[in-house]
C-alpha cells in the first residue's frame, strides 16, 4: 500500500500501482471525466501512469494551467496526425504548448501552406478526435528511435535525437501517427471538440538564421465549442483595444523609422498621461520617505562589469557609445540599479540613517530584436519607475510590507482589481546557483512570505523562480479581458552591495552589509501605460485622462463665453480645450465620444445668458445643467474618491 497526499492536506492509502484517473474516480464521476493528467511528486505525468510510491498528487483539469498546456500539446500532435494524412511526406520540427494554444514547425517542401487550407485541416483534425484515440506511450532506445526517423525520412526528428541517449526517450502514438516527445499528454483525442487555425509563419529550425525557414503552424483546440466561441470573441475585444491602434487614434505616441525601431516618441496629449502617472508616483513616494535622484543615461563599462551585469547579459545587451578619446568605453544605461549603488557610497553611511530610499523615473536602454518588438510593450528605450532602498536585515520586512502598500495604492487608483502575487523562492534541490547564505535566504523569504500575509494577498508560490541573488514578489494583474500581466515586482538583492563594496556602521560599530531592494509599481512607464490603453481601452480615469474636458460652441458668438469657462477650468488645474471648428454641434459631440473625452460642455445663448454649461459624458449622455463652479466641486470629488482608494 502506498499513501497518496491531495492539495488539501488528505492523506488516502491506495494499492500501489494507483493511477490518476483511479484517484479521480473515488472522488468524483465528474471529476474523472474532466481530468487530463496528474501532476506527481511536482512532475506532470498521463492520468494513467501508474504511481508505484508515496507521492503528493494533484488532478490536472481543463481549470488548471498545466492541465491546458499538456490538452495543447496533445492537440499539437492530432495537427500532426491531420497534416501527415494531407500532406504526405510532410516532415516535423518541434510542436510544444504555449499561452494560447500550440504550434507546429513544419516542412512542406515545395509546397505551401495558406489560411485557405485551414478549414480542410481543421476538420481533418475533428475527424481524427471523433475516433477517440488514445494516447500511448512507448520507451524506446536511441538505435530504434534512428531507425524508426530515417526510414521515415524525418530529419528534423534525426536532428533532435543527437541530444538524446538511450533511457531518456519515448515515443508517443495515436490513430496512425508517431512521435519523439517527452509528453505527458491527455487520454484520448476524443477531450478534443473545437479546433481553430490560427495563423502561419516562418521560422527557422533551431532559431538559426543559417538553417532552412520552416513553416509554423499556429493553433488552439478547446473542450466545448462555446469556449472557442469566447476566445474568438475575446480576440475581437483585444484587437478593438489594441494599444498600437488607440495610441495612434488617440494622438499618444508614435514611431519615426528615422528616429529608430523601438524608440516610442511621446504625443503632446501621451505625454500629458505620462506626465500625470509620474507626479502620482512621487507624491506617493515623497509620502512613503523617498528621496528622488536623477543619473545619466550612460555609464563606463567598468560600472556595469563591477555589478555583474555586463557579465550575465553579454555585451549584446550593451549598446556602445563612440567617443573621440580612445581608451573610453561608455555604455547607453541597461538599469538604474548600478548608478544608485554609486549614490549610496558617496558618504560613510550608519545604522541610523537607513532605510535610504533612492527613487528615479529613470530611462534605459536594451537591444531588443527587431522581431521582438512590439508597440509599447517591448520596445528598446523605457523609463522605469525605479528605486532601491537600502536596509539593516531586520527592516527588511518591514519595507517589503511598505512597497506592497504603494503597489496596492497604485493597483486601486487604477482600476486594476483582480491580481495575484508571485513568491518566487529558490530551487528547494539546487541551490548553487544562489549567492548568499542560507541564514540570509531563509529570512529574507520568510519576510517575504510574513509580509505578504499579513497584507493578506491572494499567493501563488514558485520554486526555482527566485533571481539569482534574492528572493522577489511579482504582482501578475488581469485584464478586462482575462489577460496576464506582470505589474510591479519587489526584489531582494546581496549581490549588488557585495559586488560594490556597500557598507553601513552598525550600533556595535562593526561594518556591516546593507540589503538592497528593488522595487517598481509599473515596471516601465512605456508597458504599463500600454496594459493600461488596452484594460480601460482608452477610456482612463478621470485624473489621469489627457483630456478631461472639451467645450463646444454652438456657434462662434459663443467662443469668448467658452473661453471664460476654460479659463476657470484651467485655474482648477482640469485639462482640457474648446473645440473652435466650424462644424455642426452633433458632429463635436461625435468627434469628442470617439476621443474618449470624458466631459463634453455645450454652450450656447442659454448657457451664456445663465452663466452655466450643459454637460454630457463620455458614453453616457446629457447629465443636465450646472454651473461651473458645482461641475468643478463634483469632478474634484469623484477624482478625490478614486485616489483616496487603499
Amino acid at each position: 500500500m502506498i499513501h497518496i497526499t491531495l492539495p488539501d492536506g488528505s492523506v488516502k492509502e491506495y494499492e500501489a500501482g494507483v493511477t490518476g484517473y483511479d484517484i479521480a474516480s473515488g472522488i468524483s464521476e465528474g471529476l474523472a471525466r474532466n481530468v487530463l493528467a496528474a501532476k506527481v511528486n511536482n512532475e506532470v505525468v498521463e492520468s494513467n501512469r501508474p504511481i508505484t510510491q508515496d507521492a503528493s498528487v494533484q488532478l490536472l483539469t481543463w481549470n488548471d494551467l498545466e492541465g491546458k498546456a499538456t490538452y495543447w500539446h496533445s492537440s499539437a500532435h492530432l495537427l500532426a496526425e491531420a497534416l501527415e494524412a494531407l500532406y504526405p511526406g510532410v516532415q516535423f520540427g518541434i510542436g510544444p504548448a504555449i499561452e494560447n494554444g500550440f504550434y507546429y514547425d513544419i516542412d512542406l517542401g515545395d509546397r505551401q501552406l495558406s489560411q485557405d487550407d485551414f478549414q480542410a485541416i481543421e476538420l481533418k483534425m475533428l475527424e481524427l478526435a471523433r475516433a477517440k484515440s488514445h494516447y500511448v506511450r512507448k520507451e524506446v532506445s536511441k538505435a530504434d528511435a534512428i531507425a524508426y526517423f530515417t526510414d521515415k525520412g524525418d530529419k528534423y526528428k534525426l536532428d533532435l535525437l543527437q541530444d538524446l541517449q538511450d533511457g531518456t526517450i519515448t515515443f508517443y502514438s495515436q490513430g496512425n501517427f508517431t512521435d519523439l516527445c517527452r509528453g505527458p499528454h491527455i487520454p484520448n483525442t476524443g477531450f478534443i471538440k473545437a479546433v481553430k487555425l490560427m495563423n502561419v509563419a516562418g521560422a527557422y529550425w533551431r532559431g538559426d538564421e543559417k538553417s532552412k525557414q520552416l513553416t509554423r503552424v499556429y493553433a488552439i483546440t478547446f473542450p466545448k465549442q462555446k469556449d472557442l466561441i469566447e476566445y474568438l470573441e475575446r480576440l475581437e475585444e483585444a484587437k478593438r483595444r489594441d494599444h498600437r491602434k488607440l495610441g495612434k487614434e488617440l494622438e499618444l505616441f508614435a514611431f519615426s523609422e528615422k528616429v529608430g525601431m523601438g524608440l516610442p516618441l511621446w504625443l503632446p496629449k501621451g505625454t500629458a498621461l505620462r506626465e500625470r502617472l509620474e507626479n502620482f508616483m512621487r507624491r506617493a513616494q515623497v509620502k512613503a520617505g523617498y528621496q528622488q535622484v536623477v543619473t545619466p543615461h550612460i555609464g563606463t563599462k567598468e560600472l556595469y562589469v563591477t555589478s555583474g551585469h555586463y557579465e550575465k547579459y553579454g555585451k549584446d545587451s550593451f549598446q556602445p557609445i563612440h567617443t573621440p578619446n580612445e581608451g573610453e568605453e561608455f555604455l547607453l544605461k541597461p538599469m538604474n540599479c548600478p548608478h544608485h549603488c554609486e549614490i549610496y557610497k558617496v558618504k560613510p553611511r550608519s545604522y541610523r540613517d537607513l532605510p535610504l530610499r533612492l527613487a528615479e523615473f529613470g530611462t534605459v536602454y536594451r537591444y531588443e530584436q527587431s522581431g521582438e518588438l512590439h508597440g509599447l510593450t517591448r520596445v528598446r528605450g523605457f523609463t522605469q519607475d525605479d528605486a532601491h532602498i537600502f536596509c539593516r536585515p531586520d527592516q527588511v520586512k518591514e519595507e517589503f510590507i511598505k512597497v506592497i502598500d504603494l503597489v496596492l495604492y497604485v493597483f486601486n487608483a487604477l482600476g486594476f482589481e483582480d491580481y495575484t502575487a508571485q513568491i518566487s523562492l529558490r530551487d528547494q534541490v539546487n541551490r548553487s546557483k544562489y549567492i548568499g547564505s542560507d541564514e540570509v535566504w531563509e529570512k529574507a523569504e520568510n519576510a517575504i512570505m510574513e509580509a505578504a500575509q499579513e497584507k493578506g494577498l491572494p499567493t501563488v508560490t514558485e520554486y526555482g523562480e527566485a533571481a539569482f541573488y534574492g528572493p522577489k514578489l511579482d504582482f501578475m494583474v488581469k485584464d478586462a479581458l482575462g489577460r496576464k500581466w506582470q505589474l510591479g515586482t519587489i526584489q531582494v538583492d546581496y549581490n549588488l552591495p557585495e559586488r560594490f563594496q556597500l557598507e553601513y556602521t552598525a550600533s556595535d560599530n562593526t561594518k556591516q552589509r546593507p540589503v538592497m531592494i528593488h522595487r517598481a509599481p509599473f515596471g516601465s512607464i512605456e508597458r504599463f501605460v500600454a496594459v493600461l490603453i488596452e484594460h480601460c481601452a482608452g477610456n482612463f480615469p478621470l485624473w489621469l485622462s489627457p483630456e478631461q474636458f472639451t467645450i463646444l460652441p454652438i456657434s462662434e458668438k459663443y467662443h469668448e463665453y467658452a473661453q471664460k469657462v476654460y479659463d476657470r477650468l484651467l485655474q482648477e488645474d482640469i485639462r482640457g480645450h474648446i473645440d473652435t471648428r466650424d462644424e455642426k454641434i452633433g458632429r463635436k459631440i461625435r468627434d469628442a465620444e470617439v476621443q474618449k473625452i470624458p466631459y463634453m460642455l455645450i454652450v450656447g445663448e442659454k448657457e451664456q445668458e445663465n452663466n452655466i454649461i450643459a454637460v454630457r459624458k463620455h458614453g453616457i449622455g446629457d447629465m443636465g445643467n450646472l454651473t461651473v463652479d458645482l461641475f468643478i466641486s463634483n469632478f474634484k470629488s469623484m477624482v478625490e474618491d478614486i485616489l483616496s482608494k487603499k
